[in-house]
């Protein structure tokens, strides 16, 4: 022994493990940092001295220094060696220095960072300037989570995995490799430091959850965070007209400064994740925000800013008026009331905007009721948004599961050539039954108003499926009834909508036609002829009050008509429709005609039609028994408080409508037709379907039954018993008429009452008799059999010298029309 070298004997005390210190507690994860609204921690830059850490988030509290002491680490500095590092004793308070070595265990063998040579196997690696941040694999330093996942390029193959500390959990072990795998080879070595490095940027995003420091637990994910957590009630429902309002088109602060705010109520907790906002939509000034802070409050007297790290966020806005601006904020914050505090706007303008909050609601702690989630439908429908080809598949879907009581056809072509696609169900489908009347729904006139498209497409699948359970009001709606839904009238612009999403489609794009044609105003105006006629004294005697011819001008090839609104008309003179029903969204009202205001030069004005009461009643029908219009806890979507008229209006005194499909429909065809207003938000989310067709599933069904309601009959001829088409069915004290179909049957709507009934013909003569309309809803029958008369001389004039009637030439085109589509196949 005394013979020996003095080196080999230091090396092998080299090679000799050091004692275990004293019995120290399991490195076990750090404690989340506290703070309100901090944003998520950057990736953390490697430090001067090469010693990286997990690190804590600008501003975290003394929570996250090692061993509890209540002191911060500086910034590189080792965070809880575990027993096996050589370092300060647990829970001592102190911490190495910047670019102190920390001894690894035996095991652990590597360069410094950049270096080519390895060092003699025992000794400890001092890491150098510039090298990696975080501990070599195999120490006992601990970052936030005690896993790592080789990522590609590390190694290879298993034995490129680094062994894990002994002090760590099973579940933290790498899968590949093990405590006996051999020591790498440098370059190996090398790579392997740069999994760990890659380990504590991906391990360091959730240090700052800021939720929890609000909520006691983390709020929903999924669809629920982005649902508007309140309402877009500062989303007006058309363009301003009136210059000066306050709420005319949008929001405008009283001044012009910065100190001007905007404030939301949720009215319950709400865990917000972001803001969307417009300019104002006005047709006289050009007004947005440019950029805009973010507060939010519990009580509205202490006000937490929206943070980007340590200074307060300000938010980009928007470059015009029109196209929505998204921005998340930079970590979900919990509370009730939310301000947008605008910091800019449009140097030419002034401070103006529409605004939508995103977010989810949490539970009420003083409530334990409003924990529960809502209770999923009880119907298993498809719901989530169908564009032009999913439309197409589930709608060829439905007519395979029910092909006895399902016909699926197109009207027409759009102006980018999709198919206007129409489900029929009916217990006949592609016939027309005598004394059966015909229904429609027509949705997505508008193609960024989609929720009416998507109850349409869920009303397919449910009638389908209860026809086929047997269902007894399904079955005899079905039986009794000729079911037509056209759920995209404007499919172009509903996919220009889909393709922005549920957030960003704004309050107008995909609105239009791919022209740019408004299709609710693109209808010919029928009502200023008839009035004009009515001022004069024409009407009914020159002039009809029905089935009033469309102008020349409108039939021109050269006339701003848009297909789909030829498709469309053409549609409504194929068919004998009764009643209808025009399905909007961006607001909580039933509408009905007239839509144009009588008086020109007014933008509203109560102007009800003949059968005002009538288009009352079937308002009211759909308003009562919607869920969502007839809740007591129902909210405004804008300025305007329905609620207090029923949740129905007069359409022209609202805001007026030229040229509308109601009123066409009115007045060019016998059927009646109202518009509905389903939701505040034009394109829910689809997390919010279910609860959409919950709340107006009863009111397409029961708003569909009304079509029976009024008397019902044919009319024909004494000597042939066959049915005279064209003939006018009058009833006194109304001023509007209807005509019979092909097969001579009609269809009149009324409220209950006693009538007397007038059927008259063209070479026949009128026959008069009194028809009872009960509070049932079930029709009247109410037939006529008219006798020719004895010297008509179609050519020349009726007796008594009377002149022709000025339709005369109108209604001998619809019959020849109606001929044709007879023999048509």
């Amino acid at each position: 022994m005394l013979g020996l070298p003095l080196a080999p004997l230091l090396l092998l005390l080299l090679l000799v493990p050091p004692p275990p210190p004293a019995r120290a507690a399991p490195p076990r994860r750090a404690p989340r940092p506290r703070a309100l609204a901090a944003a998520p921690a950057e990736p953390a830059r490697p430090a001067a001295t090469g010693m990286g850490t997990a690190g804590a988030a600008p501003g975290a509290t003394a929570t996250g220094a090692p061993g509890g002491t209540g002191t911060t680490p500086p910034r590189g500095a080792a965070r809880r060696p575990s027993p096996t590092t050589a370092g300060p004793p647990r829970g001592t308070g102190t911490t190495p220095p910047r670019g102190t070595a920390m001894r690894p265990p035996p095991t652990t063998a590597g360069p410094p960072k950049g270096t080519g040579t390895a060092p003699p196997r025992g000794t400890a690696a001092t890491p150098q300037k510039g090298t990696t941040t975080g501990p070599p694999k195999g120490t006992g330093l601990s970052t936030r989570s005690p896993t790592a996942a080789p990522t590609k390029g590390a190694g290879g193959g298993p034995g490129s995995a680094a062994p894990s500390s002994p002090g760590l959990p099973e579940r933290g072990r790498l899968k590949e490799g093990g405590p006996g795998a051999k020591a790498p080879v440098p370059r190996k070595k090398l790579v392997r430091v740069k999994v760990v490095k890659k380990k504590v940027v991906r391990k360091k995003k959730p240090k700052t959850p800021a939720k929890e420091a609000a909520a006691p637990q983390d709020p929903p994910v999924g669809p629920c965070s982005q649902s508007p957590a309140s309402p877009p009630s500062l989303t007006p429902p058309q363009s301003g007209l009136y210059d000066g309002d306050f709420y005319d088109g949008g929001w405008c602060a009283g001044q012009e400064d910065t100190a001007q705010w905007l404030e939301v109520d949720a009215r319950r907790l709400t865990n917000f994740t972001g803001v969307i906002t417009q300019g104002l939509n006005s047709i006289w000034t050009y007004d947005w925000v440019t950029s805009y802070k973010v507060q939010v409050s519990n009580d509205t007297y202490t006000w937490h800013p929206c943070r980007n790290g340590t200074e307060e966020a300000v938010f980009p806005g928007n470059k015009d008026p029109e196209t929505p601006v998204l921005n998340l904020l930079p970590v979900p914050v919990v509370a009730r009331y939310l301000r947008i505090n605008p910091q800019s706007w449009f140097p030419n303008g002034t401070i103006c905007l529409r605004a939508e909050v995103l977010g989810c609601p949490l539970p009420d702690p003083n409530n334990i009721y409003t924990w529960h989630s809502p209770p999923p439908p009880t119907d298993k429908l498809d719901f989530r948004h169908h564009n032009y080809k999913e439309m197409r598949k589930l709608m060829k879907r439905v007519n395979d599961e029910c092909p006895d009581i399902t016909r699926v056809y197109s009207i027409g072509k759009s102006y980018l050539g999709l198919k206007m696609y129409v489900m029929e169900i009916s217990d006949n489908p592609g016939l027309h039954e005598v004394g059966e009347p015909e229904f429609r729904y027509v949705a997505g006139m508008h193609g960024n108003e989609v929720l009416g498209r998507e109850l349409l497409l869920n009303l397919m699948e449910f009638l389908c499926r209860e026809f086929r359970a047997g269902n007894p009001r399904v079955v005899q709606l079905v039986t009794e009834t000729r079911i037509h839904l056209l759920p995209s009238m404007n499919p172009d612009g509903y996919e220009t909508a889909y393709k922005l999403g549920s957030e960003l489609s704004g309050w107008a794009m995909g609105r239009w036609t791919y022209e740019g044609i408004d299709l609710n105003h693109n209808f010919a105006d029928l009502n200023t002829a008839l009035w004009d006629a009515e001022d004069n004294d024409l009407v009914p005697h020159e002039f009809p009050n029905h089935y009033i011819p469309i102008p020349e001008y409108y039939t021109l090839t050269n006339a701003t008509v848009a297909p789909e609104t030829r498709a469309v008309i053409d549609w409504m003179q194929r068919y004998p429709f009764v009643l209808s029903a025009n399905l909007h969204g961006g607001e909580l009202v039933v509408t009905y005609p007239f839509d144009m205001t009588r008086s020109y030069w007014k933008a509203q004005e109560l102007t009800p039609t003949a059968d005002d009461g009538v288009f009352r009643w079937l308002a009211t029908v759909y308003a009562t028994s919607n869920l969502a219009m007839a809740s007591e806890d129902r909210r405004l979507c804008h300025y305007d408080d329905f609620a207090r008229h029923g949740n129905i209006i007069n359409g022209a005194n609202w805001h007026t409508v030229p040229g509308s499909m109601n009123d066409f429909s009115y007045l060019h065809t016998n059927c009646f037709e109202i518009t509905v207003e389903l939701s505040c938000d034009k394109f829910p989310h689809a997390s919010e379907l279910p609860a959409e067709w919950e709340n107006n599933r009863e009111s397409l069904l029961l708003y569909m039954e009304q079509v029976h309601r009024g008397i019902k009959g044919v009319v024909r001829d004494s000597d042939t018993e066959q049915g005279i088409a064209n003939a006018i069915i009058s009833v006194d004290g109304i001023n509007h008429d209807i005509r019979t179909a092909l097969d001579g049957d009609y269809w009149r709507l009324l409220n209950p009452g006693e009538y007397e009934v007038t059927a008259r013909a063209e070479g026949y003569e009128a026959a008069t008799q009194p028809c009872h309309v009960s509070y049932e809803n079930v029709p009247t029958p109410c037939s006529f059999r008219l006798a020719r008369l004895r010297r008509h001389r179609p050519r020349g004039r009726l007796p008594g010298r009377a002149p022709l009637p000025s339709d005369l030439r109108l209604r001998r085109q619809r019959l020849r029309r109606l001929r044709a589509q007879r023999r048509a196949p």
